[in-house]
């Protein structure tokens, strides 16, 4: 890569950094000082983490929205390499597969998070709808304990992801990919008839 792409890359880290830190604090911290809360009382505790979550929601989707941003300016100012240096398309049609999946998980937390938060909600109006569907309140619970541990480690990965990308990036690393790529489609670029002959 030639130039700088220092805005575009700040982006998508800071995005990534606070989409991750975000929802691993949320499993580790908010969650678990509500569910201590709800031994005693099961809808403070509901309260006090769809709280915490309502409030930083519109952060958490800036995040992900720098961190999107980031990554089409990057791809886009990377699509030479991803087409000739060998390993870099793989490990992005991986990091984009898994940015999905992130994106899908964190969608659905927050869909399960609405139904607890209507559930435990003071407004009557909110807790009688709650009432009429107790199975899927239940059934929201269990499936929001294991998905605020998917979130983080599906981010997590993205971490990882970008740290191999940024190995692909020194300058050895480049050349010495490149070079493989060439090999193998010398071969191919060789053959007769497959380029056209000079008049």
């Amino acid at each position: 890569m030639s130039g700088r792409n220092t805005a575009l890359r700040s982006l998508h880290d800071v995005g990534l950094a606070a989409w991750f830190g975000g929802s691993l604090m949320g499993a580790v911290g908010l969650n678990a000082a509500a569910k201590a809360q709800s031994d005693h009382d099961w809808a403070l505790g509901a309260r006090i983490a769809s709280s915490g979550w309502s409030k930083w929601a519109p952060v958490g989707a800036a995040a992900i929205g720098m961190h999107l941003v980031g990554t089409s300016g990057l791809l886009a100012a990377n699509a030479a390499r991803v087409v000739t240096q060998q390993g870099v398309a793989a490990s992005t049609i991986a990091k984009t597969a898994l940015t999905g999946a992130a994106l899908a998980a964190t969608a659905y937390t927050r869909m399960l998070g609405k139904k607890i938060e209507h559930a435990s909600s003071e407004n009557p109006g909110d807790a009688e709808k709650a009432e009429r569907h107790p199975v899927e309140t239940k059934k929201a619970e269990q499936h929001l304990a294991v998905m605020q541990w998917v979130v983080p480690a599906l981010t997590g990965g993205l971490l990882v992801l970008n740290a191999v990308h940024g190995e692909q990036q020194r300058p050895a690393q480049q050349l010495y990919a490149m070079w493989k790529r060439y090999r193998q489609l010398a071969p191919y670029m060789s053959r007769p008839g497959l380029w056209p002959l000079p008049h």
